[in-house]
């Protein structure tokens, strides 16, 4: 069985046991979360779009992604910018989908 789920604005095809790296979530580790926005459920082929099926995870780690280099230049200008980023992110577990 798996579900497409919205987490945090964005849409994951998720299965019992799946770890997954979403956006920042509030909570500490080893909180438990739900996760009500379904957007469809699949049992062996059989395809559901229904509201009352809640997706349940654990909060595994805070961490954050690899370093993003944004590097701007203008040729014979003598204009260069150099920026880095690293995204915030959160490990979670998906322990039931019901």
């Amino acid at each position: 069985m798996f579900a497409i789920v919205n987490i945090a604005g964005q849409q994951f095809k998720v299965k019992k046991d799946d770890e997954l790296f979403v956006h920042r979530l509030s909570g500490n580790v080893g909180d438990n979360v739900e996760f009500s926005e379904i957007l469809m459920t699949s049992n062996i082929g059989n395809i559901k779009f229904t509201d009352s099926v809640k997706v349940k995870a654990e909060i595994v780690d805070h961490l954050k992604g690899d370093k993003v280099i944004v590097f701007k230049k203008k040729r014979r200008k003598g204009y260069q910018k150099s920026n880095g980023h690293r995204q915030y992110l959160t490990k979670i577990k998906i322990k039931d989908i019901a």
